[in-house]
């Protein structure tokens, strides 16, 4: 081993995705499991009460199959060269398109992603613990959302230095176990409580225009429950690997376990819950439920350790690509220090705009359909194209065009819906609220 060899196997022995290589596959299944379920989950009604029984049912069901096939399409290109693990997302991308391109295609959007879902998780923690005080005091004090996002933001600081993946194991087996307690909560209670007395289930816009953005809103609403492949193969780059055993074998068994979890969330939550409350259900189903107040707290306390867990499987190849750029083009040693002050630095910014801005979920909407559609809907798609070159017209072909078709339509209605959305609340967002 030459010496420059050497020094990139001690930097890539430091690198929190390649640090260790011994996961086991159940790792995956939970690492996937917190990647996904957001607690964008508890907004599936509301956006079913947009799209109606029909097309609702379509869109929920078609996004989880197309998701599922493109995360197994990038479980089978990290290996793809002998020899040669793509260990990051922009890897992928650069083997596909060139190092410049690859990197131009890839890495805005997989920040755009991990860093908006950060500084919305953000947001949602510190609104849910703001909640869980309500609920459980309700003639406390009132203590401003800042405040609750800054209490949040100080666990993170602390869970943040954890090294790498497998450090965070234990955090992300914790907040999968929450996203599958509080889904089981938000379609149990609604089932407990029964049907409303004068359900409704028509649309309910004021006008056709009024339906149809809401109906583009609601597409990327779905859009963004199925976001966990900017983290996919980070994951599996966690994996052993051999070649007798390639890491895409127990990857897959993860992804596995992992999707009958979000089906297991999803399903049950989105109909029950909108055929419990038809269009009068709210954004959060848990808003919804107002009694009884302890399942409430309950359910607001399994979403703040779900979202802290969430918080840090996203965070973590964006450390990775800071630390990669640190050490290889700035030349820093790689160092506890430097990992204190680049982790730290990078959770202070994300509690910093979670303050200024808290209505930063509706702008997710806006900014995710260009990130979110792409990254998990038909960028794996067309670097499937690009590598493997399968038969014009045969099976695989057609079937990653579709994805494709379906992807950028997904990409380009969504955003549309989510712009006139922020331009009608506009007035009542307040920074700093």
């Amino acid at each position: 081993m030459t010496s420059d060899a050497a020094a990139q196997k001690a930097i890539d022995d430091w690198l929190p995705v390649t640090a260790n290589r011994n996961a086991k596959w159940w790792y995956s299944a939970f690492h996937n499991l917190t990647a996904m379920v957001g607690a964008g989950v508890l907004s599936l009604p509301y956006a079913m009460s947009h799209m109606g029984w029909g097309p609702g049912s379509v869109v929920l069901i078609l996004s989880w199959i197309i998701t599922l096939f493109t995360l197994w399409q990038m479980v089978e290109m990290h290996e793809m060269v002998p020899g040669v693990r793509f260990d990051r997302y922009h890897e992928l991308g650069q083997h596909a398109f060139g190092e410049k391109l690859g990197l131009w295609i890839v890495v805005p959007q997989q920040l755009l992603v991990e860093v908006g879902t950060c500084i919305a998780y953000m947001v949602t923690g510190g609104r849910s613990l703001k909640k869980f005080h309500d609920t459980v005091c309700s003639d406390c004090n009132n203590i401003r959302t800042s405040y609750w996002i800054m209490i949040f933001a100080s666990v993170n600081f602390v869970l943040c230095q954890c090294p790498s993946f497998n450090s965070i194991s234990a955090v992300s087996l914790a907040a999968a176990v929450m996203s599958i307690a509080y889904s089981t909560i938000a379609w149990v209670a609604p089932i407990k409580n029964g049907i409303q007395p004068n359900v409704d289930y028509s649309y309910k816009a004021k006008s056709t225009a009024d339906g149809v953005f809401n109906f583009m809103m609601s597409l990327g609403e779905v859009a963004f429950s199925y976001a966990g492949h900017n983290v996919v193969l980070e994951i599996q780059a966690t994996m052993p690997t051999s070649p007798e055993k390639p890491s895409k074998k127990p990857m897959w068994k993860g992804v596995i376990l992992a999707y009958i979890g979000v089906a297991f969330c999803y399903f049950p939550v989105a109909f029950i819950g909108y055929y419990a409350y038809g269009n009068s259900v709210e954004d959060n189903i848990l808003i919804t439920l107002e009694h009884p107040a302890w399942l409430i707290a309950a359910a607001n306390m399994f979403v703040i350790i779900h979202v802290i867990g969430g918080y840090q499987v996203f965070s973590m190849p964006v450390f990775d690509m800071m630390e990669t750029y640190l050490v290889k083009q700035l030349k820093f040693p790689p160092c506890l220090t430097l990992r204190l002050v680049a982790r730290t630095i990078f959770v202070a910014f994300t509690m910093i705009v979670a303050i200024c801005i808290p209505f930063f979920g509706s702008l997710l909407g806006f900014l995710g359909g260009f990130a979110f559609a792409p990254t998990s809907y038909f960028l794996p798609c067309i670097i499937w194209l690009k590598l493997y070159k399968p038969k014009r017209f045969g099976l695989s072909w057609i079937v990653n065009w579709t994805c494709i078709v379906l992807g950028v339509l997904l990409m380009t209605l969504s955003p549309i819906g989510s712009l006139r959305n922020i331009i009608v609340t506009a007035r009542d967002y307040k920074f700093f609220s």
